[in-house]
């Protein structure tokens, strides 16, 4: 007996226990390594700043500069070897081309020589007196600087010197302050040259600042549109959610209506002569073929979940009771979104940077030009990583402190007396404690995001070669692929976190109880969840819906000198996010108080021992969904036993 007593406790002590739920009991800080390591990655950035600083020149990308290395607008410094640099272009902020109505484009760069002028002459000009004339009265010099004006017609080289005769009357655009002639055969040789030949980011930065207005305007509809659906959902009912599909499907259809017309207009449109067009009427197909598949889609959807409504409306009241005891939640999407776009604005100004690092060389003439430093396009990957590891990181933050919210006032014992501060508690607990978590949770989503963007750039490079279309075909089905494992990640971490919260584990110990409690506890609350985040999804969609109906109607207007498919993914992009940002509050809320109560029930079992920390009107939403889910399986039980005892009988 002894020895069987003895054995049972060997065999007691080598089994591994499980480990127990502690929900706020214990803290330590976890994964520090991880944290260690996004430090020394913005030590890199950091570089990467101080380079661009020192060896760019955003400058030239914006305003423009001519043949001789001068940035127009601006103050310069000489280049050793060209004596025509280093001028002060303060007063004159138009690039000039001398030979407009003949430009071409030689080893990337233009055969014209190019100058800085301070107004571009409206009228035509056909002699060099004429030039002279416009010279003494508007003080803009458009022959060489070397020149003087009196000198016009009597240099002999004066033709060299001056632009190619006549000069027709052109006008400043918004597209980098060139002067754009305005005659028809004129100007459809300079912008097929100035457009199509120009390199990608020039265009995609051309159309931005050319509808710069157009993208803040939409911008602001769409951060007012993302308040109006937060607040929509704060105060929801069975009307307004009602009302608010109602305007979804309406929103779709017409989106789609509009592309579809729009690319019927472009079609028609026999002056589609420049890439610029062509490239529109490109993407508007591709725009009208989504939209309509993405149409189909969420009306099956919506169509086939109309039961659930009213529950939903009843899951929405009860994440609404548990954001009113922490009511600056509904600020705290306005603070990661300062954050994200604090950080953006100085990404893209280094962005900006990095494109035009180059050094000077003088070539004959005394012109100039600028060659690209090697190591560049390696600062623009390491950038881009910047760009995502960061915002995820932010994003996440946003994340964790909602959910260590969310789990502060549901452990509470005393529902009458929520706990102070639970957002500020919620923070310190991540700096002190959990940023090696985060750092850890948004790496992971750097990592699938990153190939997302390499398949994406091979598709259209492969597109542009015209490679095979099985290429094509695999590089597209990766990329849905990595799409799929990114929003599973998104939703995977998003457990973890809030088990971060409430047991103080690390990352992947958070993640692997996660699991194991939503698998075992998935019956409870699975199929109403999904609802849930469908119709705040559903939400995102209305914003972006409306805010690209509004850039449709106002890109349209601007068809010829203006890639608007960039801009107007721009706005569709910052559209969903800025939705997702406010919106995503809410499937933070839902997502959290389904794991507290999955732990309640780990923890717990009702009795006056072990009482559950969960309301009565929650755990009143909780029965009622079992009730349904047995009701529903009970109905499919005997619809199989009916199918089974069915016998076919003679008529």
């Amino acid at each position: 007996m002894q020895c069987l007593r003895a054995e049972h406790l060997v065999s007691t002590e080598t089994t591994p226990r499980q480990r127990q739920w502690r929900p706020q009991i214990y803290r330590k800080c976890t994964d520090k390594a991880w944290l260690f390591l996004f430090f020394l990655f913005w030590a890199g950035l950091v570089f990467i700043v101080g380079y661009s600083v020192t060896a760019g020149a955003t400058g030239r990308l914006l305003f423009g500069y001519d043949s001789f290395g001068n940035v127009c607008g601006k103050k310069n410094s000489p280049v050793e070897g060209a004596p025509l640099s280093g001028q002060d272009m303060t007063l004159k902020k138009h690039v000039f081309f001398m030979n407009s109505c003949n430009l071409e484009v030689k080893d990337v760069r233009f055969s014209s020589t190019i100058l800085c002028v301070s107004s571009c002459p409206e009228e035509q000009l056909n002699t060099l007196e004429e030039v002279q004339l416009f010279a003494n009265t508007t003080g803009s010099f458009l022959c060489v600087y070397s020149l003087n004006s009196f000198n016009y017609t009597q240099n002999p080289n004066a033709d060299s010197l001056c632009p190619r005769l006549p000069v027709p009357p052109s006008k400043s655009f918004p597209l980098f302050n060139r002067c754009i002639p305005q005659t028809p055969e004129c100007y459809s040789l300079f912008a097929s040259v100035l457009i199509n030949d120009v390199d990608a980011l020039h265009r995609i930065l051309s159309g931005i600042m050319s509808g710069r207005d157009t993208i803040l305007g939409l911008c602001v509809l769409a951060f007012a549109l993302s308040l109006a659906v937060m607040f929509t959902f704060r105060f929801i009912t069975t009307l307004l959610v009602h009302i608010f599909i109602a305007l979804i499907v309406l929103g779709l259809l017409f989106v789609c209506g509009v592309l579809w017309w729009l690319y019927y207009d472009y079609t028609n449109d026999l002056s589609t002569e420049l890439d610029t067009e062509r490239e529109n009427m490109k993407c508007l197909l591709g725009f009208a073929v989504v939209s309509t598949v993405i149409t189909a889609v969420l009306l099956v959807l919506i169509f086939v979940l109309r039961k659930r409504i009213k529950l939903t409306v009843e899951l929405l009241r009860v994440t609404n009771k548990a954001i009113s005891n922490s009511p600056f939640l509904l600020f705290q999407p306005l603070w990661t979104f300062a954050i994200l776009i604090f950080f953006w604005v100085p990404w893209v100004a280094v962005l900006l940077s990095l494109g035009t690092a180059g050094a000077a060389q003088v070539i004959e003439g005394g012109q100039v030009e600028y060659k690209p430093l090697s190591g560049i396009r390696y600062m623009w990957w390491y950038h881009l990583i910047g760009l995502i590891w960061t915002s995820e990181f932010i994003l996440a933050c946003q994340q964790m402190t909602i959910a260590g919210a969310v789990v502060t006032c549901y452990f509470n014992r005393n529902k009458n007396d929520p706990p102070d501060r639970p957002i500020l508690s919620s923070l310190s607990i991540l700096f002190c404690y959990h940023q090696g978590t985060v750092v850890k949770g948004s790496f992971l989503i750097t990592v699938v995001r990153m190939p997302r963007a390499v398949l994406m750039y091979i598709y259209n490079t492969l597109k542009e070669k015209q490679h095979g279309a099985w290429s094509s075909c695999v590089s597209r089905c990766c990329y849905c692929c990595f799409r799929c494992l990114d929003k599973c990640l998104c939703h995977f971490n998003q457990n973890a976190y809030t088990t971060t919260a409430i047991n103080g584990t690390d990352f992947c110990t958070s993640a692997k109880d996660a699991l194991k409690l939503l698998s075992k506890n998935s019956s409870h609350f699975t199929s109403v969840n999904c609802f849930g985040d469908f119709v705040i999804f559903l939400g995102k969609v209305l914003v972006v819906c409306f805010t690209v109906f509004g850039g449709l109607m106002a890109f349209n207007y601007h068809r010829v000198l203006q890639v608007w498919a960039i801009p107007l993914l721009l706005v569709a992009f910052f559209a969903y996010l800025v939705a997702h940002s406010f919106l995503s509050m809410f499937e933070t809320v839902l997502d959290a108080l389904f794991l507290c109560f999955a732990v309640d029930l780990e923890t717990n079992d009702g009795s006056s021992e072990k009482p559950y920390f969960m309301d009565q009107e929650f755990l009143s939403f909780i029965k009622r969904i079992n009730k349904l889910n047995n009701a529903r399986a009970q109905r499919d039980k005997n619809s199989l036993t009916n199918e089974e005892g069915t016998e076919l009988r003679p008529l």
